[in-house]
């Protein structure tokens, strides 16, 4: 018997920095200089080729400065045409998180082949004599070839840290980059090997583990899997370039995209760099820098780190590649110029936007000039064409001519979604059971909750649009959400299912199955204030008191991206599982949930906790080394049918002041926490029912008047507006507007933008409205200190239903600054 709070020690990974406190916020030295040789040296698998060597020279002495700046800039495919390459000879192109062909993000894969095709054409077409450099194209390919529709989405790193099995990291970095490679497309922006300390960031599910040795075990494995084997199938057809990241100390301190880890150069080292220390012996192509900062300083612009450490003292010989224009935030730069980071040791910039251009003529004025070094420029392109050659890159051809590509049955593949299916069966975490698992042999099984039909929600962020929202389970044609899985094992078991989102029955079922969580998230919408689970709509909580009540057994799936405070929903459950986000094979928790006609599930539990659980909501820094460790389940912890364990009643004291997502304003009809709401001129306002009772306003205005929502506290949304979020709107039009309407922000000054149109547009059904961030901060206002985060004003009669007011990523389709 395993009781809450002891810790396993069989279970434990030895950690290679036991005396690292991550408190270390206020103590750390300040310096952001670090000292190489206080780094161990690396032993790399692969070795320089004197062939490789001797081409990639050769080319170097026949291209012109003007190529050879082209070659360090990557630009986003919805900022640049194919036409461009054939006067650009650029090094790169990617789909960032938004982007798509033909600005569809469910194009189909033959779509993606065409237009890769359409820019390597591009790229290759000179009559000049210089040598022709390929473009070769980057995405995030994170869990799967994510973007593409078919493919098969494996569980997020989180989960596969909860697994403990490196061979089965490999085989899905293979898996990954056949899909991915199926599409033409040859480098994908993985893995992640962030070391996460505060798990109140919002990308904690791109982390294998809070410790660095399970981190370690997995970054060297997942790029042999996506590039293959040195000395074996390496960069063979049907792998790709992968590019480890974010080097360095993403989820440090501070909970926040783009934050700024404050710690020693130990512990950066000891902690944070642990999965590099696998990884580029692995012989990863790329790495990728990190947007945030270490000890106040950016780490693209970190020459001690970028050079001295990755380059000189590791013997790094590929290439860096930023991230999401983050050069821009070095100091003293912009989007559009920055020679400090190529200096520092940044080789190719990611760049996203209209200028571009701007971009290459800074560049190559920079290095005409001397500001960038003619050794430096030549560095920079010898690793970028290095890796080119390395990676089969000028004997590929076109993409739709390569030996994999086109291969489309390969998006789906049944025994890609075998792996995955055993990867979430290896996932799951069982907190607590009380006896009700596993489901009986015929049982009468009641399925609820809100993520049990939803691929979206169990696949998590990145998942065919960058925050993973906007998708339905028709986008998944090759997924099984968990109540197909579920309704399929209940049935082959001689049982009956029955799915009832919101729990109500007719007949009492014999158990009750309830699957809800975190709904889809990336960068920027996924930090948290604290670590409550919903502070702002307990509708799941009230649901699973419900069935308590009823007496009904309730066994509880938990999606989420990161342990979570949820006491209160322990208590209502008789089970608990936490399944992290699974991905598209929903049938991998019925594997283990529910017993076959012979009694026994498919599967036992196997998952221990790669983070630690909090028994507090405030307990977002939660790592086994810490002074005064006390979670709630540690590292480690994990039940199953052959091991017990009891879990007491725990406590639910909420803390008063607990704060809810700065990013919710107006949540089911409800004020957000720190929300305030205010009226002026003719408005009256009454409750009514959309998916619940009373979970939306209607405001009816007989004339001019505002509705204001206005914090208590002014908010920042520099990062929110610089990432490409939007202030959405759902709503209802019961009456159409007779005069203007706007939606505001302030925040210093204020702006609006014009929204009439789209509410005459609407007609009568929910809808939903998004205004991008960046039409405020293009007005005027102070995005760092917003005071009012949304104001609707109307100049004459109008009728409208409002459901949700939030700063979230824009659903896919065309978004604009308002319409007249």
């Amino acid at each position: 018997m395993v009781k809450v709070g002891t810790l396993l020690a069989a279970t434990l990974l030895a950690s290679a920095a036991t005396s690292s406190a991550q408190t270390e916020g206020t103590t750390a030295a300040a310096s952001a200089v670090a000292n190489p040789a206080a780094w161990p040296a690396l032993a790399m698998k692969r070795q320089r080729d004197p062939k490789v060597e001797a081409r990639v020279d050769a080319m170097l002495r026949r291209m012109s400065v003007e190529d050879k700046v082209g070659q360090l800039i990557q630009v986003d495919i919805a900022s640049i045409t194919p036409k461009d390459l054939e006067t650009y000879k650029l090094g790169s192109i990617l789909n960032g998180g938004n982007s798509a062909p033909n600005n569809d993000e469910f194009a189909p894969a033959a779509e993606w082949l065409k237009l890769f095709d359409a820019f390597y054409d591009a790229s290759v077409k000179r009559s000049d004599g210089r040598p022709v450099v390929p473009v070769i194209w980057g995405t995030d390919a994170v869990h799967g070839a994510n973007n593409i529709v078919g493919a098969t989405l494996f569980p997020h790193n989180i989960g596969l840290g909860a697994a403990r099995d490196p061979e089965l990291v490999r085989r899905i970095g293979a898996a990954t980059a056949a899909e991915t490679a199926a599409t033409g497309i040859d480098w994908s922006f993985a893995p992640t090997v962030a070391v996460v300390q505060d798990d109140r960031w919002g990308r904690t599910y791109e982390s294998y583990s809070e410790e660095p040795s399970v981190v370690a075990s997995y970054a060297g494995a997942m790029v042999e899997g996506i590039q293959g084997r040195v000395g074996g199938d390496f960069m063979k057809p049907g792998h790709v370039i992968s590019s480890v990241k974010h080097f360095l100390g993403d989820g440090g301190t501070g909970g926040r995209d783009q934050g700024d880890t404050r710690v020693s150069e130990a512990t950066l080292r000891d902690v944070h760099a642990a999965g590099y220390m696998t990884a580029l012996p692995a012989g990863a192509l790329t790495v990728m820098p990190s947007f945030s900062s270490w000890n106040g300083a950016k780490l693209t612009g970190n020459k001690s780190l970028l050079t001295g450490v990755l380059k000189e003292r590791w013997g790094f010989d590929g290439f860096t590649i930023g991230d999401w224009n983050a050069h821009g935030q070095v100091p003293g730069c912009t989007n559009e110029d920055c020679a400090a980071a190529i200096n520092a040791g940044l080789d190719m910039f990611m760049y996203s936007g209209p200028k571009w251009k701007e971009l290459y003529a800074n560049t190559l004025r920079e290095a005409k000039a001397g500001t960038i070094s003619p050794v430096r420029l030549d560095d920079a392109v010898r690793r970028i064409l290095r890796v080119k050659v390395l990676a089969g890159t000028f004997e590929a051809g076109r993409p739709s001519s390569r030996p994999t590509a086109g291969k489309f049955d390969l998006l789906g593949a049944p025994e890609h979604r075998a792996l995955a299916r055993a990867a979430v069966r290896e996932s799951l975490v069982l907190l607590k059971n009380n006896g009700v698992l596993p489901i009986k042999a015929g049982a009468n099984v009641l399925v609820a909750g809100a993520g049990a039909d939803d691929i979206g929600q169990q696949a998590g962020g990145w998942s065919l649009t960058w925050q993973g929202t906007g998708v339905t389970n028709a986008n998944f044609p090759n997924g099984q959400s968990i109540w197909g899985g579920l309704s399929e094992a209940v049935r082959a078991s001689g049982g009956t299912a029955t799915l009832s989102a919101n729990g109500q029955f007719t007949a009492k079922p014999d158990v009750a199955i309830v699957v809800f969580g975190e709904t889809p998230y990336a960068e920027f919408s996924g930090d948290r204030p604290t670590l409550e689970y919903s502070p702002d709509d307990k509708t799941n909580l009230e649901l699973l008191r419900g069935l308590k009540k009823a007496g009904v057994p309730t066994v509880s799936v938990f999606l989420s991206g990161r342990p979570l405070w949820v006491n209160p929903e322990l208590n209502a459950s008789d089970a608990f599982v936490a399944a992290w986000l699974p991905g598209t094979e929903g049938g991998g928790v019925a594997d283990v949930l529910v017993a076959g006609r012979d009694g026994k599930p498919k599967a036992d539990f196997r998952g221990t906790l790669s983070f630690s659980w909090p028994k507090r909501l405030d307990q977002y820094v939660l790592n086994r080394r810490d002074a005064g460790y006390d979670p709630l389940f540690p590292f480690g912890y994990g039940l199953s049918y052959a091991k017990r364990g009891q879990v007491p009643q725990l406590d639910e004291t909420r803390p008063a002041n607990a704060g809810g997502d700065q990013n919710a304003l107006f949540v089911r009809g409800r004020l957000a926490s720190g929300v305030l709401l205010t009226t002026t001129g003719a408005v009256t306002q009454s409750r009514v029912d959309r998916l619940a009772q009373e979970d939306s306003v209607r405001l009816v205005f007989s004339g001019a008047g505002e509705l204001t929502l206005q914090k208590a506290q002014p908010i920042d949304l520099s990062r929110e507006a610089n990432g490409q979020l939007s202030l959405i709107l759902d709503y209802r039009v019961t009456q159409a507007p007779t005069g203007t309407v706007t939606l505001g922000m302030a925040g210093g000054r204020s702006a609006t933008v014009p929204i009439t149109g789209a509410l005459r547009a609407a007609g009568g059904d929910w809808a939903q409205l998004a205004v991008p961030l960046r039409c405020f901060a293009d007005g005027s206002v102070d995005m760092t200190k917003v005071t009012r985060p949304a104001t609707i004003a109307v100049t004459g009669k109008l009728g409208i239903d409002v459901s949700g007011i939030r700063v979230a990523s824009a659903p896919p389709g065309p978004v604009s600054c308002g319409s007249r």
